[in-house]
């Protein structure tokens, strides 16, 4: 009968719904591309990314055996793209959920429990998010070092408050709800009621926020690596081919714009990820103006 009236009225069943929302139907396509291309990218390889062959310096697209041309040291660009891809997908994905995971269970904690528990963990977020996130990633990845771990740890550590500021609005608003004060009133345990009533109704408006900070991070990353002090040297990441192509840049300007394009093409699609689901959530009333 449901799907009867469905059909009568014109609309769709609710779990093709999102289909509707140009931006979520775009941004979700892309990012299956992207995330496939992370996931099976040594089968996308047709180089070594790290192998060097002076003797086919700065060959230009579509040459025999190479998509993208190769660099100054004649290394496969399709391959190293590929290759980085994998690092800063990896690396951006790990720190966005460790953020996750901090920010939420802060947000949480602050919305359930008002006094001692609620001001510690405002003015700690407070005192994160008046720093300087880049600068203090900076000082900290240079004093432990380059390498995976360091960097995730350092961006997975330093940009929560976003999370927690989100949960901890969408959570204090939850608990006001009816059916809140009721399961209360019946008895229901408060880790039952924060994690089965109150945590799926944070649901819509994580993922926007973790959709939109994930492009953060892919910037961060690869900024630090531009910089010398996020992946290790030689690592075929996006960061460092950008810091390695500068002085090319004349010569074969190629070299500089592939891994710039890669870059601004994971952002674009993270961000079109995230407006979309910000717009689905708004439509069927339960997201959060980003």
């Amino acid at each position: 009968m449901g799907r009867i009236q469905r059909l009568a009225t014109g609309g769709a069943p609710r779990r093709w719904r999102w289909l509707s929302v140009a931006e979520l139907t775009i941004g979700a396509g892309l990012f299956a591309l992207v995330a496939l291309a992370a996931i099976f990218g040594r089968l996308l390889l047709t180089h070594d990314p790290v192998e060097s062959d002076l003797m086919a310096t700065f060959l230009p697209m579509g040459s025999a055996g190479h998509l993208l041309g190769t660099d100054h040291m004649g290394r496969d660009m399709w391959s190293r793209v590929i290759a980085g891809l994998q690092w800063s997908m990896a690396c951006a994905f790990t720190a966005n959920a460790i953020n996750l995971m901090i920010g939420t269970t802060l947000g949480l904690l602050a919305a359930e429990r008002p006094g001692w528990t609620r001001t510690i963990a405002r003015q700690t977020t407070d005192m994160f998010q008046s720093f300087p996130s880049m600068v203090v990633a900076i000082v900290v990845v240079v004093v432990i070092g380059h390498g995976f771990v360091p960097l995730v740890a350092t961006l997975g550590f330093l940009s929560w408050p976003i999370f927690m500021r989100v949960a901890y609005a969408e959570a204090s608003s939850i608990y006001a709800r009816d059916y809140v004060k009721a399961a209360r009133i019946a008895g229901v345990s408060r880790p039952a009621i924060m994690l089965g009533h109150v945590l799926p109704g944070l649901r819509a408006s994580l993922m926007v926020v973790f959709a939109l900070h994930f492009a953060t991070l892919l910037i961060a990353e690869s900024g630090l690596s531009f910089l010398g002090i996020g992946a290790p040297l030689g690592v075929p990441t996006w960061g460092n081919m950008l810091a390695e192509a500068r002085q090319y840049v004349l010569v074969a300007p190629r070299v500089l714009l592939v891994p710039a394009a890669a870059i601004i093409f994971a952002v674009i699609t993270t961000n079109l990820l995230g407006d979309g689901l910000a717009a689905y959530a708004r439509r069927t009333g339960r997201g959060i103006e980003i």
